[in-house]
């Protein structure tokens, strides 16, 4: 089924669910397209989160960004990425591992192009 057709909702009804393989991070899925796997969450980093076991990440879909509160600290980069920030990733490029000190949450557009 393609991606499904929405009004608006409020996802603070929604419970935030663990991602498997990242513990402590949990996202909401608001939109999801079974075909082509491009879906829309909204991530959650708790105060604390620290992803340097997952390593510097890649993947094989474009991901864009944008910070609703909080900020995350890329260890790679040693640079602070805060409320209002966005980022536009292609596939392949490389990013984090971050560190949340105060929590964050983002909203991610996660695409697969042809």
């Amino acid at each position: 089924m393609p991606k499904p057709e929405f009004e608006f909702f409020d996802p603070e009804e929604m419970p935030w669910q663990p991602i498997e393989g990242t513990p402590g991070l949990s996202e909401r899925i608001l939109s999801r397209d079974e075909e082509t796997g491009d879906y829309t969450r909204l991530l959650n980093f708790p105060p604390g989160a620290n992803t340097t076991p997952l390593g510097v990440q890649r993947h094989d879909f474009w991901e864009e960004i944008w910070i609703v509160e909080g900020g995350i600290h890329d260890l790679t980069l040693d640079k602070l990425f805060t409320k209002g920030m966005y980022a536009c990733r292609p596939p392949g490029m490389p990013h984090g591992p971050w560190v949340s000190p105060n929590g964050c949450i983002t909203f991610e557009v996660r695409y697969y192009k042809p």
